[in-house]
């Protein structure tokens, strides 16, 4: 995956707005692939945004689902500040940093964005633990409203 452009400096504002989403999950230890295809809607609310996405989730040989999930992403100087919905914190990036993780005990999570083709960018989540060993990229292109 290739790094945010050098000159591209995302920012909450830049965000705002629908977006379609497609997710694949790579799941090594389970041997299993998933598909989430729907969208995303950043909203904004006080000093930030929620990020709500909803759509149809395919995994392995389950019938498809509904899923959905929110984040709050707030701006805090350069860096975009993640929160889960209950407001715990999720990770962070910026211009210069575009790669974080999350420990959730006993996994860890790693994120890199790649905003080089803006407005068509992507996240890609590598988890490893115990019981995981996962690949979840997810890709963004603006939708319309």
């Amino acid at each position: 995956m290739g790094q945010s452009a050098p000159d591209r400096h995302i920012t909450l504002t830049d965000l705002i707005g629908h977006w379609h989403l497609e997710r694949v999950i790579e799941d090594q230890r389970a041997g299993m692939a998933g598909r989430f295809t729907g969208r995303c809607l950043w909203r904004a609310e006080g000093e930030g945004a929620w990020q709500e996405e909803d759509g149809m989730l395919h995994y392995g040989a389950a019938p498809p689902m509904r899923a959905t999930r929110r984040y709050f992403w707030q701006q805090e100087g350069v860096r975009l500040a993640v929160f889960f919905d209950d407001g715990r914190p999720f990770h962070s990036l910026s211009a210069e940093q575009v790669q974080d993780g999350h420990w959730c005990d006993p996994d860890m999570y790693h994120v890199a964005y790649d905003f080089s083709h803006w407005p068509e960018w992507q996240s890609e989540w590598r988890v490893k633990g115990p019981r995981k060993d996962a690949v979840i990229t997810s890709r963004f292109k603006p939708a319309a409203e």
